[in-house]
């Protein structure tokens, strides 16, 4: 075929569309659908692997934690629940370990039950509530590398003096104190003052958007204090910071001989405590993920299947309309090729159309959605999105396209 007739094939195609401009649109809103999905969905995919790895990695790559059970993606059985609880001399123990750089035990006052059990601070007349209460030790700042916003974290000295000094977090701060500074301030606590000595900067959520995050809503104070204050409370969380993520084996290994030591476990019963670090994280957000791929691949394929359906019903119907025109471009000279070509850029522009409509709606709502959950809009998607689109015109276009392109044309002219 020659160039110039294939520039007027392709011409004749979009001067069809352009004359049906509804119909066109009612076909491609399937195509649109499905795209939109795909771009929407993987944007906030997207957005949120890489606020969880930032998150991970704020938290700390080479930071090993214990617990008396499992609490990332298993459900606690009764005898986990039932396990004795770790103790503050076995954070001790731990950092003779040759490969442990520091260790923190932390208690935590806090209620996943609408608040219940959580804290009210005030500071004159103005209060944050549902505040959890979190006693750790001198070292937390060293093992989590927290960022101060301004002030500094309790002292060695002041936790082994039971002080009654506390380190804000950044939403409580606000709450409290809005913009003025917070350092040096009595606030109270459960009926007792505390001079504030910090503010922990703001913490990086996985979720992004406008809410609350946990870790911003705390009042953190010496762990003599919170003993103090809540005796009832012994369930250690122990956090250990190791020298290599090379080694990070070796020292789960080194811990978990020590504590079976500590807590007398046999040699042949489990472990009757949990060792996990950031890539347990990591794993179950893979999981989440993997699921929800399938879930936007599942409703882009529906999507895109029931717009390649109506591309290919639109087509046929076209044929048939245009019986007699394709009967008088046979007898002026057109051929099988000519007639095919002529078919399948109609069906593979009209979705090709779908396709980029439906990239910029996605686009525009994943921007939107960056101001409720971490959303990034991915190029690579697009082009993907942009391509199946092609390809569904391709494929559900072919069948009218060979039919259109086999008519008889003595049949055709006939045709009224």
């Amino acid at each position: 075929m020659r160039l110039t007739d294939q520039r007027e094939t392709v011409r004749m195609a979009l001067e069809t569309l352009r004359a049906n401009k509804l119909r066109s649109g009612l076909t491609i809103l399937g195509i649109v659908i499905g795209v939109m999905t795909v771009i929407a969905i993987s944007s906030v995919i997207n957005g949120l692997n890489s606020s969880v790895s930032g998150m991970v990695e704020a938290m700390g790559t080479n930071v090993i934690w214990v617990f008396r059970f499992p609490v990332i993606g298993v459900r606690p059985t009764s005898e986990m629940l039932a396990r004795k609880q770790l103790t503050y001399d076995d954070a001790e123990a731990m950092k003779d370990l040759p490969h442990v750089i520091d260790v923190v035990p932390s208690l935590r006052y806090q209620s996943f039950d609408f608040g219940a059990g959580s804290v009210t601070v005030k500071y004159g007349k103005a209060k944050s509530e549902n505040v959890s209460e979190e006693g750790a030790t001198a070292s937390n700042p060293s093992v989590y590398n927290l960022d101060m916003k301004e002030g500094r974290y309790f002292t060695l000295n002041e936790q082994e003096r039971t002080a009654n000094v506390t380190v804000l977090g950044y939403d409580t701060a606000n709450d409290l104190f809005g913009d003025e500074s917070a350092i040096g301030k009595e606030i109270d606590v459960e009926g007792r003052l505390f001079t504030v000595v910090g503010v922990q900067a703001k913490v990086k959520s996985a979720f992004g958007g406008g809410g609350r995050n946990a870790e911003d809503n705390m009042v953190h104070v010496p762990i003599t204090t919170f003993r103090k204050l809540h005796p009832e409370i012994l369930d250690y969380w122990i956090s250990a910071k190791f020298d290599d993520q090379k080694n990070k084996p070796l020292v789960e290994d080194e811990i978990r001989d020590l504590l079976r030591r500590r807590r007398k476990v046999r040699n042949e019963a489990e472990d009757n405590f949990a060792i996990f670090g950031s890539d347990s994280i990591t794993r179950l957000w893979t999981q989440i993920t993997g699921s929800l791929f399938l879930l936007m691949f599942g409703l882009s394929a529906v999507g895109l299947m029931v717009g390649g359906v109506g591309v290919m019903n639109i087509m046929l119907v076209s044929v048939t309309e245009r019986t007699r025109e394709i009967g008088i471009r046979k007898a002026i000279g057109a051929n099988k090729q000519t007639i095919l070509l002529q078919f399948t850029l109609e069906a593979v522009v009209l979705c090709a159309i779908g396709g980029i409509i439906g990239i910029t709606l996605g686009g525009i709502i994943g921007f939107a959605l960056k101001y409720i959950l971490s959303s990034e809009v991915s190029v690579l998607w697009m082009l993907a999105a942009l391509s199946s689109s092609c390809a569904i015109g391709l494929i559900f276009g072919i069948y009218p396209a060979w039919k259109a392109a086999n008519l008889d044309p003595i049949e055709a002219l006939r045709y009224e």
